[in-house]
């Protein structure tokens, strides 16, 4: 029952999220903007271990890895998550994220030494080829510079920096540091980096007083961020990172759902042809992990 409802959690927060984000676009920069997010999450882990009498002292020795998963996953990731959204719906750069689970299994490889084998690569050809299917239109008459293209680009992008924050958070989990510390500090961590690449970017650190952003602000900082990663990293100690990952294969149907609803996203013949693909290559990648 726990792991049912921390999945169930998990996907329909961060399923909801890749929309949310579109209100976080304009006024503030987008680095100024996850700024704002993970600080405002950093604070309210804070503030409820501190309510709950939870830890939050992270041993020395292992906080170097907690501040380099903070700057991956709670910056750098995220900083082309939203820049990704400004060019393409919210709802396609959920997919392109997806392919997190595949390329969590390459990394594991390089970092853990996990086996990778023949039936790995398939699904990793089988993720490829339905993320071909989702942008055909744009592959096939590639511009260099068409928005679409940048969209994927940075959304891919944000999966290698994301997938990276997993390693770390692997080491994290297998030194059997508390979640919410780990998480607190580490989306403080993740807060400051970001603030430090806005500054070097030349962004102006302002702020927007618009209910769509205050709203959609106070929703990925709280929820987005502080419940949907710690229900994450919960799960991650309970049943392992394969079958914890298997969340990022369920959000993007919520994620395009919504984009639907929300954002008028056309369905194609090769879109859904696309999904089908992303689906088969990230089930046939998980249910390996899951017999080894």
């Amino acid at each position: 029952m726990q792991v049912a409802f921390l999945y169930t959690t998990a996907v329909l927060i961060w399923g909801s999220t890749w929309f949310a984000i579109t209100f976080q676009l304009g006024a503030v920069a987008e680095e100024v903007s996850v700024a704002y997010r993970f600080g405002l999450a950093s604070v309210v882990l804070f503030a409820y271990a501190a309510i709950a009498g939870r830890r939050t002292r992270i041993p020395l020795e292992s906080y170097g890895n907690v501040v380099l998963m903070g700057v991956l996953m709670y910056s750098g990731s995220y900083m082309m998550v939203y820049h990704a959204t400004s060019y393409i719906t919210s709802g396609l750069v959920a997919v392109i994220f997806s392919l997190i689970v595949v390329s969590n299994a390459f990394f594991e490889r390089i970092f853990f030494g996990k086996p990778l084998e023949g039936r790995m690569m398939l699904a990793s050809a089988l993720g490829v080829g339905g993320v071909a299917c989702l942008f055909w239109p744009e592959v096939s008459s590639f511009d260099p510079g068409n928005r679409t293209i940048a969209g994927f680009a940075l959304a891919t992008g944000s999966v290698v920096i994301a997938s990276l924050g997993n390693m770390a958070a692997i080491v994290n989990t297998t030194r059997d540091l508390p979640v919410i510390a780990v998480n607190a500090h580490a989306m403080a961590w993740g807060s400051l980096s970001s603030v430090v690449v806005a500054l070097l970017m030349g962004r102006s650190i302002n702020f927007s007083f618009e209910p769509a952003y205050v709203s959609s602000l106070l929703y990925l900082a709280v929820f987005g961020s502080a419940i949907a990663f710690g229900a994450y990293f919960v799960l991650l100690r309970l049943i392992g990172s394969a079958r914890a990952a298997y969340t990022s294969v369920l959000f993007p149907i919520v994620a395009l759902i919504i984009s639907t609803i929300f954002e008028d996203y056309q369905w194609s013949t090769p879109a859904i042809a696309g999904i089908a693909l992303i689906a088969a290559g990230n089930w046939l990648a998980l249910t390996k992990i899951r017999q080894e």
